[in-house]
């Protein structure tokens, strides 16, 4: 706790210099008092320097760091109604300091005096350097908000948080809850506004494809299509369900999904890359090597795309061109198990043996995490495209 505390304290010893209103003697009896509480603060004795700072705030209640100091010791004693007030004059004396206004905005919170606090961290977060206590501050001020219906303002926050901490937990569980809410939400204004759109029925369809239930999700997609036949990314959401279907005659479907999909919209990358993993399928390398290339000039950063057009050179036996494009996928999508596994295999053809173990090491890495969290999601009966991608890419 003290380190916490360190993280929030203001310099002690400067706090000396701002005492200008009373004579020599009170000076040196305020000095003192500061003095004695750092020694303490030194010797792991917050309940002792607590004393000292109330003794020096009496002689100079203005004093920003004498104020600011106690109601940090106080507020991590728990003392949040104690703390309050020593905080509020230290932020009213001086704006601008996000740590000490982040933990008032805190104590508020903790105090239930919601409003208050809820203004006190929205001050004080874009003052905040520190990542720790940002963070704790983002996620209290995500809940409020949430809490107050304000989805947007969580959801923006959040866009904060998660380029803060990225893998942080207590983000992303936020973001899920938040996301979710504000999903939950749009549907029920879809559903009152416009309750037979072509919209409607293809937000039913993500539901549908969530629960697994793969043909309601087809038939809302195709209801929505018949609604309005130029539905930008209906076309493409049917023939991603169809393509996974395990009947061929269904899968035979998807490919006239994806043309139809690319008539809309000519720039659509992944109906192309699709259809040339279609043409691969086939054994058509001459038209699986243009789409692939189309798609990798359409989204440079796609790995998948990359992938592709590595598988089909080396099939073609321009493995120095491959070997670029392996590189760059696995660059851009470092997690990618199948782009480490082709590109190992391709260093081990090349003599690169120290280079092919480390590939294969990766790819075996990312292969058993890839597994766990297909075992994971199998239980929540979830099936994200991320996961049931490229199985069996490395055979």
């Amino acid at each position: 706790m003290l380190r916490c505390i360190s993280s929030v304290l203001m310099g002690l010893f400067f706090a000396a210099l701002s005492f200008s209103q009373a004579t020599g003697d009170k000076q040196a009896e305020f000095a003192g008092h500061l003095q004695k509480a750092r020694a303490f603060l030194d010797q792991k004795r917050p309940d002792l320097a607590i004393p000292e700072l109330k003794a020096a705030e009496k002689l100079d209640p203005r004093n920003v760091e004498a104020q600011g100091n106690l109601g940090v010791l106080l507020y991590f004693q728990g003392k949040m109604a104690e703390a309050i007030p020593h905080l509020q004059i230290a932020v009213l004396n001086q704006p601008g300091m996000g740590k000490i206004q982040g933990l008032l905005g805190l104590a508020e919170l903790r105090t239930l005096d919601t409003a208050t606090g809820r203004k006190d961290l929205e001050a004080a977060f874009p003052l905040i350097t520190e990542e720790k206590f940002k963070v704790e501050v983002g996620l209290q001020l995500v809940s409020v908000c949430a809490q107050a219906g304000d989805l947007d303002e969580a959801g923006a926050l959040l866009v904060q948080l998660r380029k803060l901490a990225p893998d942080h937990p207590e983000v992303l569980y936020a973001a899920y809850r938040t996301y979710s809410d504000l999903a939950g939400e749009s549907m029920i204004a879809l559903s009152l506004a416009a309750p037979e759109s072509a919209q409607m029925h293809q937000m039913l369809a993500h539901e549908e494809n969530k629960q697994g239930n793969t043909n309601g999700a087809v038939e809302n997609l195709k209801k929505a299509i018949a609604t309005d036949p130029h539905l930008p990314g209906a076309r493409f959401e049917l023939a991603e369900l169809l393509h996974a279907s395990s009947d061929p005659a269904v899968k035979k479907q998807a490919e006239s999904e994806y043309q139809e999909a690319l008539k809309d919209n000519p720039q659509d990358e992944k109906a192309v890359f699709r259809l040339a993993e279609i043409e691969a399928e086939r054994g058509d390398t001459e038209q699986a090597y243009k789409g692939y290339a189309r798609a990798a000039q359409l989204q440079p950063g796609d790995a998948d795309a990359k992938l592709g057009l590595a598988k089909t050179l080396i099939s073609m036996d321009r493995k120095v061109e491959a070997q670029k494009l392996l590189e760059e996928a696995v660059q851009l999508e470092p997690t990618n198990a199948t782009a480490h596994y082709r590109l190992g295999t391709l260093y081990r053809e090349m003599g690169r043996t120290d280079d092919a173990k480390t590939e294969i090491e990766l790819y075996k890495k990312y292969k058993d995490m890839k597994e766990k969290l297909t075992a994971l999601y199998k239980e929540l009966q979830i099936q994200p495209k991320e996961i049931n991608e490229g199985e069996a890419e490395e055979k």
